[in-house]
Parts: C-alpha cells; structure tokens; sequence
C-alpha cells in the first residue's frame, strides 16, 4: 500500500501467536519490529517514547530509519495482531467543524440559529471516558439507554463520526499554541460512534453523554506529527482572543467513508475551523492539565457537500433520505453486522494514516 514508506514509519504495538507485545513500525504491508533496539524500544505501550519529548522522538525516529534502510526481517501484518498503541490518560473530543455544526443545527434545530453565539469564539468539547477507547477492529456492541420519555431500549440510530485524533506525549498544563508541537505525538484516525436518538434525550443541558461514551475506535497506527507537512491555518472571523493566537499549524489530510465496502463520502480536513494547537491551548487553559497519553479529537470533519461529510446523521438527513449501498441495500443508519471503514492521507497521498473499522456487533 502506498503512503507507508520510509518517510512515514507509523508507530504501532502488534504481537505474534503466543508472543509478548512489541513496539513496530509500518513498511508497506509489512511490520518491522522495533524491540530489539532496546531502551524506549523495548516497552509493550508507545507511553515511555511519547513521554520522553520532542528532543528524543527525533532521535528516535533517526535511530528507527537507520535500522529499517538496514534491511530487517519484516513480519506480514497478516501474520500479527495488532493492539491498542498506547495507554489512553483522558479523551476529549471538540467540535470543531463549521460545516458539521451547522448540518447539525439544521437537521435537528431548524427553528435554532444555524451555530451557537460562542461557537466562533472558542473550541466546544466535551469530556469522554477513556475506557471505551479501542483499536481498530474490535467488534461495537449496539449501545441501549432512554431513547424517549418512559422508553429504554438499543439505539435505533446508531452513527459513526469521522475524525482525526491527537495523540498526548509530554504531560503539560496551560499550554500555548506555539507549544503544540512539543506536546503531541502524532496523529490517529478516531471514529467517535454516536448514539443519536440516546443523545438526543439526553444532550441538554449539560452535552454528549451515554449517546457517545460507549465506544471510540482509534486507528492501530500513530503517525508521527514530525512527518505532516503543516499548512496555513483557516481564517478565524471574529479574531480569538490572544491565548488562541497564532492559531497553530493546520493539515491537509483527506480521509474517505466506506460503508459496506460501498464509498459514501469523503471528508476535507484542510476545512475544519479551529486547529489542533487552538484545542490544545483551550484543553489546559483552565488549569487542567494533560498527561502522557490524552487523546483529544478534533470533532467530526465535513465540507459543505453531502459527499464530504463525516456522519451518517448528515449524509441520510437524520435518516430520511436513505443511502443505497453496492449490494442494493438501502441504509438510514447502521444495522447489526454492518461494517465501517474510515481511511485517511495526507492531500498528496506520501503519508497514510491507515484506517479504522468497526463492525456492530448487535
């Protein structure tokens, strides 16, 4: 597969039948084991290399290109099973798409102005639990709670949200957004599975609560933030207040949506509002502080076209304008054995981000 080359090298965590598990990097189809290096190598979990900072994942990721332009053995990711890469601390998940927000408000609140007064003036998130983060592949049980007034029962309206993930290394509080790069990691694909007939009982009014808690999917690959080609930042109207300056660096990631096998859309990046840096500065700006392994989300990512959408509440209109699927089937949201794959690359295609799948397990 394109995008895993040598100037990627994604980190992961994968075992053998019966083996332990181990630190590697991604070549192709391939996985190099990184174990034998020793030192920050040699842990089960990426948390003592991410903790280590900025100065160390450098040297790092030169000590991992030299071993891999040596000519290893590699393992075919056939053959291992891939694992959570890191010990999640805390997740937080933003809001931070424009055209999100306001699909949103115009499916479920047509009588409600398009965004929230504050919405331009800082990043909205919300607190999730880090217990129901899990890798990639691991099967997603139908979530049940008050769907209604007097009515308790699975979720009738279970949806993905598409997004891309930030990934904590060195521990921090009161961040600015000149520091983000010393901080984070790397990057993952998230999938923020949403109850949203359980959400909609229950968002107000105080937000997302067991609509959403129940699972968060996280791509088996982190990709170094190093290897990401910044670009500009979105243009911020009103101008944020000076904790959220400069804004940071922004990517142009692409990500794609198969449902089924069959592609329903594919999401810009370049377009979300607030960048990662801007949550960052925001996340800590309390006092809170982040540890070793937080995860923040950046929120769903859409365009304006119903082609780029990040969730299925937007592309089915709250499941009254059904999708039909290669098979011939037709899908408002997501039935039991139905599976997702949500995929990502930089603009130009040199660095993937791997995918992430799920499949509703009933």
């Amino acid at each position: 597969m394109t995008g895993f080359g040598i100037d990627n090298l994604p980190y992961g965590v994968f075992s053998v039948p019966r083996g332990e598990r181990r630190l590697g990097v991604r070549l192709g189809n391939d996985v190099v084991d990184l174990s034998g290096l020793g030192g920050l190598f040699a842990a089960p979990s990426l948390n003592p290399l991410m903790a280590a900072g900025r100065r160390e994942w450098t040297a790092a990721r030169e000590a991992v290109i030299d071993h891999v332009m040596a000519g290893p053995p590699t393992i075919p990711l056939h053959d291992v099973t891939l694992h959570l890469p890191f010990e999640v601390a805390d997740y937080t998940d933003f809001y931070s798409s424009e055209a999100h927000a306001v699909n949103t408000a115009r499916i479920l609140r047509p009588s409600s102005p398009e965004l929230p007064p504050q919405w331009r003036h800082l990043p909205i998130g919300y607190h999730g639990r880090s217990s129901t983060v899990v890798v990639s592949g691991t099967p997603i049980r139908r979530p049940s709670g008050q769907l209604d007034s007097g009515v308790y029962g699975p979720t009738r309206r279970l949806d993905i949200e598409a997004e891309v993930g930030f990934v904590v290394g060195v521990p921090g509080r009161l961040i600015p957004t000149g520091s983000f790069e010393d901080h984070v990691f790397g990057v993952v694909l998230v999938n923020d599975w949403s109850a949203r007939d359980i959400q909609a009982w229950e968002y107000r009014p105080l937000g997302p609560f067991l609509g959403k808690s129940f699972a968060t999917s996280v791509s088996p690959w982190v990709v170094p933030l190093s290897v990401l080609t910044p670009v500009a930042p979105p243009r911020q109207d009103p101008q944020p207040l000076d904790y959220l300056r400069p804004a940071g660096p922004a990517y142009d990631l692409r990500l794609s949506i198969s449902w089924n096998e069959t592609p329903v859309s594919s999401p810009p990046f370049a377009t979300m509002y607030w960048t990662a840096a801007q949550q960052l500065a925001h996340l800590t700006s309390n006092g809170a502080s982040v540890r070793t392994g937080d995860l923040y989300a950046s929120g769903t990512v859409s365009g304006p076209e119903r082609g780029q959408v990040g969730s299925f509440l937007e592309l089915t209109s709250n499941g009254a304008a059904p999708v039909t699927l290669a098979d011939g089937s037709r899908r408002g949201y997501l039935r039991d054995g139905d599976r997702v794959e949500i995929s990502g690359s930089s603009a130009d295609g040199k660095i993937a981000l791997g995918s992430v799948l799920g499949t509703v397990a009933g």
